[in-house]
């Protein structure tokens, strides 16, 4: 296993520059700049020198002994100052050293995966985590970096092997002619997939992390694109009288209340002669069918039907109230501002029954896909002899294994550790 280093805080020139090394030579390499090492896990000023003698830098250096360190290796910090001669000094010093080499982007992270300090799905969480951009973000993605799921997974395991244990021990001690049902062994496995089902039941996490889409739809000429930049309060779409103007549709990320959401503006929905206006209100069509949360400008009776719709005039300023309508519609005007801040508390109220709890611990897409193939496993199997329950007992377990990266998720890692910074 080669000894991997690397800048793992930003780009300098910055106040402090902190350089990592990971492996079975990092104690070596770091003693050979900074002489002796301070004790494992407190720190210690040294003065750095290159290999001819050269001082580069006095740091702050730290030293931590596997297994117990970030990535469960040998690892060596050197916090220096943050210039950009001084961190190149210390990375060719590191450089000219057997044994070592330049980390992969991820490659920290994924030894401490390999080394068993953390699990996938706490990978996916740190992950997630470096590309918070909302406050809510940073908290679901905090809760499972910290182990969240983790720790639920590591109970369902222990409960799992039990079971387990249970149906391979009643197969051993029944004629093989006769193995009798356990009917205690069905109740708590059918316990523990309802527990399984409440968990796929929750939202989801990728409404949280790529963000809520709002869609705005609507016939021709009714503000949909003097709204959408309205919110945004930037010119992007771009609204003239003339039906028709806006032919594909727009998408643009923003955050109300710390919530991250999708802002689409759509072509006009109408019936139309020209092809390239017919593809944007296809489009139209089918944006409005994908929408978490659709704003709907035109009249209520033309609204496609949708489980999370706002209907809006907004136009309000230029539009006497309706009385006679018994559909409550949200009248809005672009050229005041009216109404806005009523149009987004609607939104935001919608985006609490389609987004975690924050700071809850929430299934990604993969996750949710292993815990419903092991909720399959002891669910769908039946249970009228054990022999069928300790085979779907054991489905179930070699999706919990898929589930914590510990068996058949190659590719999955490989796509995972390759969105982390050099460093990471």
């Amino acid at each position: 296993m080669p000894t991997i280093y690397a800048l793992a805080s930003g780009r300098p020139p910055a106040a402090i520059a902190l350089i990592r090394v990971s492996g079975p030579l990092a104690h070596r390499a770091g003693r050979s700049i900074a002489g002796d090492l301070p004790e494992a896990r407190r720190a210690a000023v040294r003065l750095l020198h290159s290999p001819s003698g050269d001082l580069l830098d006095e740091a702050l250096v730290l030293r931590f002994d596997g297994p117990f360190s970030a990535t469960g290796e040998d690892v060596v910090e050197f916090h220096c100052h943050g210039g950009r001669a001084v961190v190149d000094g210390i990375l060719n010093a590191l450089s000219e050293q057997d044994g070592l080499r330049i980390a992969q982007p991820g490659e920290f992270t994924r030894r401490a995966f390999d080394n068993g300090r953390i699990d996938l799905t706490e990978a996916e969480g740190l992950a997630d985590l470096l590309e918070a951009e909302t406050e809510s973000q940073r908290k679901s993605a905090l809760a499972m970096a910290e182990g969240g799921l983790r720790r639920e997974v590591d109970r369902w395991q222990r409960e799992l092997l039990q079971l387990s244990a249970r149906a391979e021990a009643a197969i051993d001690y029944v004629d093989e002619d006769d193995v009798d049902s356990d009917p205690a062994l069905a109740a708590d496995c059918a316990a523990l997939a309802a527990e399984w089902k409440a968990w796929l039941e929750r939202p989801r996490a990728e409404p949280l992390k790529d963000g809520v889409r709002v869609v705005i739809a609507g016939p021709p000429n009714t503000g949909k694109s003097s709204l959408f930049n309205t919110i945004l309060q930037s010119e992007r779409a771009i609204v003239t009288d003339v039906p028709g103007t806006t032919r594909d549709q727009i998408e643009a990320p923003v955050a109300i209340g710390g919530v991250p959401l999708i802002l689409v503006d759509t072509a006009g929905l109408r019936d139309a002669d020209d092809v390239v206006e017919r593809i944007g209100i296809q489009k139209a069509q089918q944006a409005a069918e994908r929408a978490d949360i659709l704003w709907w400008l035109g009249d209520p009776l033309d609204c496609p039907a949708h489980s999370h719709k706002i209907l809006i005039l907004s136009r309000s300023d230029l539009v006497a109230p309706d009385s006679s309508s018994g559909t409550r519609v949200l009248r809005v005007s672009n050229a005041t501002g009216d109404g806005v801040a009523e149009l987004l508390e609607r939104t935001l109220a919608i985006t609490k029954q389609l987004l975690p709890i924050e700071g809850a611990v929430a299934l990604n897409r993969r996750q949710a896909v292993e815990l419903g193939a092991a909720m399959a496993a002891i669910n769908d199997v039946g249970f009228s002899d054990v022999v069928i329950a300790a085979e779907g007992l054991r489905a179930a377990r070699a999706a919990f294994y898929r589930l914590t990266g510990r068996a058949g998720v190659e590719e999955v890692l490989d796509h995972l550790f390759g969105r982390f910074c050099l460093g990471k």
